[in-house]
């Protein structure tokens, strides 16, 4: 597998079910090999795999609601996008793997994941994926501002990846400022990825521009799940050097990323 995605997967599950207890609760995680021949509910594609399950004791979910879980932009939470378990689904999808959800109101919610289990090929493609990695120069900090906290996090994990340290905002107002202290400081960002769009806050295209006024040279990749609004497709003119759509992946944003510093 690919490690820093496979870590995406999982990051995601747990911070979904931590959302799930406002209360507290405990978050179980266990994995276990499950042989060929227990696998009968994988018809079509038989072998050994890997079994990971997550569960949590939050508020659970109706059956409704479970089949449209890993929907894009389909969210329970008011704050929420709707990207993170939808990302899961489709790092799970690439890697030829299954991942299913059961829950009971009031009780709890399970994730499971099967990933095919291939012994012969360990290391194979962690060194093939390692070749690939953008590797930032040593102590060469990012900037994420997203206000949803699980593609906060989940962006920035991947930028750490990447080789930079990274510091996660939730809002415009509060990136600028970041910004604006370290730069101060003679400690700039060499990168920073920015949300459009904030509701009932300042967004990406507002930030982009207060802090070109401190650091005209700031490169600044905008994202968003709006693929179609114009500052993507236009996001020169708006100040921003790359832009990229969610949901992504690290490779997606790895290849934005080389580009830009190219």
């Amino acid at each position: 597998v690919d490690r820093g995605q496979i870590s995406q997967v999982i990051q995601n599950i747990i911070l979904n079910a931590r959302q799930a207890m406002p209360d507290g609760g405990v978050i179980r995680v266990g994995c276990e090999n499950v042989p060929s021949e227990k696998n009968s509910i994988f018809p079509v594609r038989p072998g050994n795999y890997i079994m990971i399950h997550i569960h949590d004791s939050g508020v659970g979910m109706p059956k409704p609601l479970q089949d449209k879980i890993f929907d894009p932009y389909f969210t329970t939470k008011e704050q929420g996008s709707g990207l993170g378990l939808a990302i899961c689904h489709s790092i799970i999808l690439r890697h030829d793997g299954y991942i299913f959800v059961d829950s009971t109101k009031g009780v709890g919610t399970t994730f499971t994941i099967y990933l095919l289990a291939e012994p012969e090929k360990a290391g194979a493609i962690e060194g093939k994926d390692t070749e690939k990695i953008f590797v930032a120069k040593k102590g060469s900090r990012a900037l994420i501002m997203d206000d949803d906290e699980m593609v906060g996090k989940m962006v920035q994990t991947m930028v750490q990846r990447l080789g930079f340290e990274a510091d996660l905002v939730n809002d415009g107002l509060e990136a600028v400022m970041l910004f604006e202290k370290l730069h101060v400081q003679g400690e700039p960002y060499a990168l920073i990825i920015m949300d459009l769009t904030i509701p009932g806050g300042m967004g990406g295209k507002d930030a982009v521009q207060k802090i070109l006024a401190l650091d005209p040279e700031a490169k600044v990749i905008v994202s968003s799940g709006y693929s179609t609004d114009p500052i993507m497709s236009n996001f020169r003119e708006y100040g921003f050097q790359a832009a990229i759509n969610k949901p992504f992946q690290l490779h997606e944003l790895q290849a934005v990323i080389r580009k830009l510093f190219a």
